[in-house]
C-alpha cells in the first residue's frame, strides 16, 4: 500500500497516512457540509491498512474545530480503532489540544469515555 496525503482545505483537515510507519494524522478544521464524502475514504483506507498493519500503529488527532457531522465520523474512526485493538492490533490514539482549548480537550475526553478507549492527551503550548 502507498501512503496517502491530503492537503488541508478551509473545511477539511490534513490527512497524512503513512502505511509504512503506521501513523495516521488528522490535523486542522473539519466542517464539510457532507462529511461522509471525506471520511468514508479514511475509513476505507484504515480497513485496508489493518489487514496488514505495522507492529504499532498510531492515530493522531490535532483538530482545531470539529462540526457535529464530522464528529460522527471521528467517533466511527475511534470505534474502529477499538475493534482493531480487540483483535490484537496494537494502536495508540494521541489527542493533541492547545493549552487554552477546553472544547477540543473535552471532546477527546468525551470520545474516550463513550467508547472506553485509552487516549493519550498531549497539550500544545
Amino acid at each position: 500500500m502507498e501512503s496517502i496525503y491530503l492537503e488541508p482545505t478551509a473545511i477539511t483537515p490534513e490527512i497524512d497516512f503513512n502505511f509504512n510507519s503506521g501513523v495516521l494524522k488528522l490535523k486542522g478544521r473539519s466542517i464539510p457540509e457532507n462529511p461522509s464524502d471525506f471520511y468514508n475514504q479514511v475509513l476505507d483506507w484504515m480497513k485496508e491498512y489493518y489487514k496488514s498493519p505495522a507492529a504499532l500503529s498510531e492515530i493522531w488527532f490535532e483538530m482545531e474545530y470539529i462540526n457535529s457531522g464530522s464528529s460522527r465520523y471521528i467517533l466511527e474512526i475511534l470505534r474502529n480503532v477499538k475493534k482493531y485493538q480487540q483483535e490484537g492490533k496494537k494502536t495508540i490514539v494521541k489527542w493533541f489540544y492547545e493549552e487554552e482549548d477546553e472544547a477540543i480537550m473535552g471532546l477527546g475526553e468525551y470520545y474516550r469515555d463513550l467508547i472506553e478507549i485509552p487516549i493519550e492527551f498531549i497539550r500544545i503550548i
